[in-house]
């Protein structure tokens, strides 16, 4: 049975014995919105409501608009589930006896590549061919460790849970995530790299965001970026690099707690370090002006008054072919489709999503900021749109609205 979003209100309010009035006064959203939402005479809100219900509701926002956890097709050498193994791999623990190894790992060279492929992948939006892999990378990795006990193999091996995090944040699985980042941390400070840990904090401050821990987010991203600014005259690109991915770490949640002002002063920074630094490919991420003001365009997006004209505002700014991985520029046109329909521009929004959907045909069903505009746009049709109501039933939004 298909639930809707206001199925799933109802409910959670119901399970936790809270009353229509009280999740209004608590969320500050409308009582009005509410129950056109749970009477399904609304399908959808804007993405700053549905974040507000779903906090005071104590649930994941991917939960509450029905985000897909699983890959596109599950493959024979591994899946979700085997990554998950992987993470949480009982054998790791202290005390407890794994089985041994019935195979030799790869030399350190080629793991390492293997990690940079598998990098490229995450970025390149193939989950379900990343999922795959991941699994062997991380065993293989833990057995090279303990074989190759060098910094270089333990860097590695941190890239890897880096990337079992952020896939797992993707696919809607925050709690394995901070598994991943915990062990992440751990082997960053194995390869005795303040960067890599940097990064580490970094990758947490998304999981939390995630999860919707928002002031935590902000916070371990703020105090890792404090403790990791770089001398401005003698910095290195590198360093600039990992300065300026925490401080875009903190900006955002502060801007879905409606500290705009804030998380613009953190961009301004962060955009000052990618001036110093140009752009810059390390540890598993990139990090440039275009990438500063790509972030400028969602925050003014986030939070409960989201301010689409200010967003395309920043738009203006970036030079879509500057943007170098596949993903960040899906996630960024995303943004600037919602930013179009909640000015009025529903046709170029739709166009939009529809050249996202071109682009990244397995990436954008794990959206829910794609899954909510489309929602939006159906309940506001005039006329039945086929191409939009195509595009729902691809993304898994209800296509007999």
């Amino acid at each position: 049975m298909n639930m809707s979003i206001g199925d799933r209100i109802r409910a959670l309010r119901e399970f936790r014995d809270i009353t229509q009035e009280s999740l209004a006064d608590e969320s500050k959203v409308s009582i009005d919105t509410i129950r056109k939402l749970e009477q399904n005479r609304r399908q959808s809100a804007r993405i700053g409501t549905l974040r507000s219900l779903a906090r005071v509701l104590d649930v994941q926002l991917e939960r509450l608009v029905g985000q897909p956890t699983v890959t596109k097709q599950p493959s024979p050498e591994g899946g979700l589930l085997d990554m998950r193994d992987a993470i949480q791999d009982p054998g790791s623990l202290p005390g407890v006896l794994g089985y041994e190894d019935l195979e030799d790992p790869p030399s350190p060279a080629e793991w390492a590549r293997q990690v940079q492929a598998a990098t490229d992948t995450y970025w390149a939006g193939g989950y379900s061919e990343l999922a795959a892999v991941l699994p062997g990378l991380l065993r293989d990795g833990r057995v090279t460790a303990r074989q190759h006990d060098t910094e270089s193999v333990w860097r590695d091996l941190a890239l890897t849970y880096q990337l079992a995090a952020s896939l797992s944040t993707q696919a809607g699985h925050p709690d394995w995530a901070y598994t991943a980042v915990e062990k992440q941390l751990a082997a960053a400070a194995r390869a005795s790299d303040p960067l890599l840990e940097g990064m580490g904090v970094s990758t947490l401050s998304w999981v939390l965001l995630r999860q919707g821990r928002w002031e935590q987010a902000q916070e371990v991203a703020e105090r890792k970026a404090d403790q990791l600014e770089p001398p401005r005259r003698r910095a290195t690109a590198d360093q600039l690099a990992v300065y300026g991915n925490l401080l875009i770490a903190a900006a955002t949640p502060a801007a879905r707690a409606d500290q705009h002002d804030e998380a613009m002063q953190l961009l301004t920074l962060a955009e000052s370090a990618a001036v110093q630094s140009g752009p810059v490919k390390t540890y598993g991420t990139a990090f440039s002006v275009t990438d500063v003001r790509t972030q400028q365009v969602n925050i003014a997006l986030a939070g409960s008054t989201g301010r689409p004209d200010v967003a395309l505002t920043a738009s203006a700014g970036v030079d879509l072919g500057t943007i170098s991985r596949p993903v960040h520029s899906a996630s960024y046109r995303v943004d600037v489709a919602q930013a179009r329909y909640q000015t009025g521009d529903s046709a170029g929004a739709l166009e939009l999503l529809l050249e996202v959907e071109v682009d990244q045909p397995e990436w954008v069903k794990f959206q829910a900021g794609a899954a909510a505009t489309v929602r939006e746009m159906l309940e506001a049709e005039r006329r039945r749109n086929s191409t939009l109501r195509g595009l729902a039933s691809r993304l898994g939004v209800d296509p007999a609205l």
